[in-house]
């Protein structure tokens, strides 16, 4: 078993380390960083304990806190780790000093071909490839910069767990499981879909980026017919059966931005289509965020955007598959 359970200040979390990756998605000063540098043993938790393959790392009521080298844990942080006063390579032999002259040259020789090294490679590959060397059983990587490609290269040289933190939201869509953490408190967790998809709170739905969460009553609710009623405070929206709930019940409403959909006023009358107030527009990358009145948002491709750009009047377009109560 590998697993944490650790209260550190504010960071208060329990949670188990699965094969695979995992991910820690969180704002900045969630804890992240706290938490994966009281794994690797850099600080001592007040209380709780950590397990690491079923061995004992930490246990605040048996005052077990094994030192860093002696957890099999590496740390990636975000500053640059390479010892300064060595080469990238060096940084590689020391890594290997457990191992015989022959075995030592023998494992860098095969790291620096597995991750093709070079003197142009950078720092981040030289780094990852001299915490693999080290053979750990758990491989901690902070929010240094990774990318999907990286991450899926790492899993493929090492049988170990990564647990890594990030901000990037796509990042941690590549992880087999993900943890939702803000105030050091873990606030989710489930696959990336399960999370993004079926986020449980406010806190939660507007840390994942979620542009549309609304407050509203449930004003029907009809099981045989699979539907209910949303009641907002200008308009009402018909979705699906939501079970657990009531009628007259207050609820949160979360729907992404690129799931609504804007037509020109003229479109004409459809289901779950409300007239709304277009009160500004937020260029983006690959779409233009329309910001209606009510805290309404919806993202439209550029492409979409500019034949209707000088609309007057809109409808906005709520699909029920993509009302989520949370």
């Amino acid at each position: 078993m590998t697993g944490v359970r650790i209260v550190l200040g504010k960071l208060d979390v329990d949670f188990g380390i699965e094969p695979g990756g995992t991910a820690i998605f969180g704002p900045g000063g969630a804890g992240k960083s706290l938490l994966l540098e009281t794994v690797a043993g850099l600080v001592r938790p007040d209380s709780g304990r950590i397990l690491l393959d079923d061995a004992i790392l930490f246990d605040a009521a048996a005052a077990v806190h094994l030192p860093p080298g002696r957890r099999r844990a590496a740390l990636i942080p975000q500053t640059d780790s390479l010892f300064p006063g060595m080469s990238p390579k060096q940084n590689l032999m020391f890594a290997a000093r457990r191992y015989p002259r022959l075995e030592r040259h023998r494992r860098v020789a095969e790291i620096v071909d597995k991750f093709q090294l070079n003197a142009n490679s950078p720092r981040l590959r030289w780094i990852l490839a001299r915490a693999l060397i080290t053979e750990p059983k758990l491989l901690l990587i902070d929010d240094v910069g990774l990318d999907a490609a990286l991450l899926r290269e790492i899993r493929e040289n090492t049988s170990a767990p990564v647990l890594f933190a990030s901000r990037n939201l796509d990042l941690c869509c590549a992880a087999d499981r993900m943890l939702v953490l803000a105030n050091g408190r873990i606030l989710q967790r489930g696959t990336p879909r399960q999370v993004i998809d079926r986020p449980e709170s406010v806190e939660v739905a507007r840390l994942l980026g979620i542009g549309n969460v609304l407050e509203a009553t449930v004003g029907a609710l009809d099981p045989s017919r699979n539907s209910s009623t949303l009641d907002f405070a200008h308009f009402s929206l018909n979705g699906p059966y939501f079970p657990g709930h009531f009628r007259g019940d207050r609820v949160w409403v979360a729907v992404a931005a690129e799931n609504l959909r804007a037509h020109a006023g003229d479109a004409g009358p459809g289901p779950n289509r409300v007239p709304l107030e277009l009160v500004g527009t937020v260029p983006r990358a690959q779409s233009v965020l329309l910001e209606f009145a009510g805290g309404v948002s919806v993202a439209l491709s550029y492409r979409d955007y500019a034949p209707a750009k000088d609309n007057k009047s809109w409808l906005v377009e709520f699909p029920p598959s993509a009302l989520r109560i949370l």
